[in-house]
């Protein structure tokens, strides 16, 4: 199995993620859009897995609607992460504007019964303040009181969450701009991080299930 992992940032990595796809024997191919060139052709990979993003998929960049262009024309399912979600619902035909609450920390969602994919309660962490609204193609897996935190489309399937994160990567999204955003919002970066640290054990065991349900999703 081979997933091509992409990422927007050089400080950014698919972490807990990428450790439950290597658990099940894949191969990893990370590259840094749109730094490394154009996107490459997906059909050499099996899986795809878009992480997040500081910029929005309204913004104009040029990269942003070659992104958008190129998930709606994916022939393998991807998983989107935070604006991968945002990206796979703009490419699909739904809208992504301004969330009225930027969520940063460890928040419980609720995940809606029956659905097609096994979405867990968390809690997960959130560092976005976007939110989307997919089309009608799309299954809501999960929501919370801000708005959709999961759908599938098809074989796809985005999470408004991190599932990925452990520690040492939220403390370098701390230190490269978060902190002034996380006190902007009259919250203590420093408790969120310390958090975070608590809550790896269990968040790698929960990225492990996502990772495995969406596999049975996309797989069946």
């Amino acid at each position: 199995m081979r997933i091509l992992v992409l990422r927007h940032h050089e400080e950014d990595s698919p972490g807990f993620v990428a450790d439950a796809f290597c658990a099940r024997g894949a191969r990893m191919d990370v590259r840094l859009f749109p730094d490394d060139g154009p996107l490459p052709d997906v059909s050499a990979y099996d899986h795809v897995v878009v992480l997040g993003s500081k910029w929005s998929v309204y913004d104009t960049s040029s990269w942003i609607a070659d992104e958008l262009r190129w998930l709606a024309r994916s022939p393998v399912p991807v998983l989107g992460i935070c604006f991968g979600a945002q990206a796979l619902t703009a490419a699909f035909g739904g809208t992504v504007e301004r969330s009225p609450t930027y969520e940063v920390g460890w928040v419980t969602i609720d995940p809606v019964p029956d659905g097609p994919v096994a979405i867990g309660p968390g809690p997960w962490l959130q560092f976005h303040g976007d939110r989307c609204f997919p089309s009608p193609v799309a299954r809501l897996l999960a929501t919370n009181v801000v708005g959709v935190q999961a759908f599938s489309i098809g074989r796809h399937v985005g999470v408004q969450f991190h599932p990925e994160v452990d520690a040492q990567q939220l403390e370098r999204w701390i230190d490269l701009g978060g902190r002034e955003i996380v006190v902007g919002l009259g919250k203590d970066p420093d408790a969120i991080l310390e958090e975070t640290a608590k809550q790896e054990p269990e968040a790698a065991r929960r990225a492990d299930e996502l990772v495995g349900a969406y596999l049975a999703h996309a797989e069946s």
